[in-house]
């Protein structure tokens, strides 16, 4: 399916099943750097929009109503908040009091069990790689620990964490010298995490050069 008619569909699911303010806010909030957010990151990691749940309501310390932009609600537990931030609303036109009610509510959130994402409109826009990059150091290690692969060893783990965090392909060179290991066991970690299909080997020729972190599929929530 492809996003435009994924999206429609989503948006069109979402309101069916609200009423009063919560139905008039996602047809208020839910705009163009919204959707962008889901078109130039969320989707193209994905490819589904399953377990989002946009212009989501929260309560803060005095039970007021907030609205996150996306909330994230995979089945098997976990709570994200995932927000696009102008710099215009969020920044330049916060006094001080705003700012502290801001600071108040995140470290709140936090204190509840939620985990926020922040990304500004700028990188959105122009930078979304940076974007979907960050997104998938935060989540993949949520998505490893409840994907079907059960069986990751704790070496493993911390490969591929180190892989998460480069931005970039993974070479063995990499493995060896960040954890100061020799090549053997850095080609037996490499290759374990391939036959789990954590990892893709990519090969110039006979041999594999580098390896590129698999896209974690959101269906493995179960």
């Amino acid at each position: 399916m492809e996003f435009e008619e994924a999206h429609r569909l989503f948006i069109a699911h979402h309101e069916d099943q609200r009423a009063g303010e919560r139905k008039g806010r996602l047809l208020r909030g839910h705009n163009y750097a919204e959707k962008l957010l889901l078109q130039n990151v969320w989707w193209p990691l994905f490819g589904t929009l399953e377990h989002l749940h946009p212009e989501y309501e929260i309560y803060d310390w005095n039970r007021k109503s907030q609205f996150l932009d996306f909330a994230y609600l995979p089945q098997n537990g976990g709570r994200f908040g995932i927000e696009c931030d102008g710099f215009q609303s969020h920044i330049k036109d916060m006094d001080r009091e705003k700012f502290s009610y801001a600071v108040n509510r995140e470290t709140f959130l936090t204190g509840m069990g939620w985990k926020m994402i922040h990304f500004s409109f700028d990188d959105v826009q122009q930078r979304p790689e940076v974007c979907r990059m960050l997104l998938q150091l935060v989540l993949a290690p949520f998505l490893a620990r409840q994907s079907n692969v059960t069986d990751i060893l704790s070496e493993e783990k911390e490969v591929l964490r180190f892989a998460w965090s480069l931005g970039r392909p993974l070479r063995p060179k990499d493995v060896t010298t960040h954890f100061q290991i020799n090549f053997r066991t850095a080609y037996r970690l490499l290759s374990t995490l391939c036959e789990k299909g954590l990892l893709k080997p990519v090969k110039k020729g006979e041999r594999v050069r580098y390896y590129e972190v698999r896209t974690m599929q959101l269906d493995h929530m179960g």
